[in-house]
């Protein structure tokens, strides 16, 4: 039986077990709560609230009090508080992308959706499988958000396909905004993936850059699926 109060250390800044042993991680997760607040002020604002978008700024904020759990308390509990409304989140934007850049039913949706969380789970074993090593460890942890890249990098290339008359071009406007956004959620995975390798120049590591640059992508990609939505007559 798993020890879900087993102790965690997976991140650079964590010298021992204590809950302030990773301060900088842990106060950085307050750039969600801010991504969540500017989200939530933008897309609640007018007479058609956007209940959506709404729902997935209220998940931001849930993303960085469960990661601030994790950063400070750091046991394998805490660790499901950290990565659940990540993946919820995840699911929950692919969905509305479906829906809203789309046009896909809710059935068509969500059977797209399914096949994308098949495909997320399966893609770390397919590739350990074909390196034979685990590609979790050589990314500390960051291969199960190659996934979502390839999904942002897919959306963007859907809405920029050539369209004739009608919502072309504001579809290829939301498709080079989801695209600038799939550029910055990649460098944020970079840090990610970075923050053990650099601990012997830099004890902070650059974990802390993922959760601010991971905030910006999170609020970015709430905007645009907002402003895509107002947009549409």
């Amino acid at each position: 039986m798993s020890d879900w109060s087993a102790p965690i250390c997976a991140y650079c800044e964590r010298a021992d077990a204590g809950f302030w042993a990773e301060p900088v991680n842990a106060l950085s997760n307050g750039a969600f709560l801010i991504a969540a607040a500017l989200a939530a002020r933008r897309v609640g604002q007018g007479a058609r609230p956007d209940l959506p978008a709404l729902a997935l700024s209220a998940l931001v904020a849930v993303v960085g009090l469960g990661s601030f759990l994790f950063h400070t308390l750091a046991v394998r509990w805490s660790l499901l508080a950290d990565v659940i409304p990540i993946a919820l989140f995840i699911y929950g934007y692919f969905l509305l992308a479906m829906r809203r850049y789309f046009g896909l039913g809710l059935v068509a949706a969500l059977a797209a959706t399914l096949g994308f969380s098949a495909f997320n789970l399966g893609l770390e074993p397919a590739l350990d499988t074909l390196t034979g090593a685990s590609t979790d460890t050589l990314t500390n942890g960051s291969i199960g958000y190659l996934p979502a890249i390839l999904a942002l990098a897919g959306v963007a290339a859907g809405l920029l396909r050539p369209q004739g008359c009608g919502l072309g071009p504001l579809r290829a406007r939301a498709g080079r905004a989801v695209l600038r956004v799939a550029a910055l959620f990649a460098l944020s995975l970079a840090f990610r993936t970075l923050d053990r390798a650099v601990c012997p120049v830099w004890p902070l590591g650059t974990h802390a850059l993922w959760h601010i640059l991971n905030a910006g992508v999170l609020y970015a990609l709430i905007r645009i699926a907002s402003r895509y939505r107002q947009a549409v007559p």
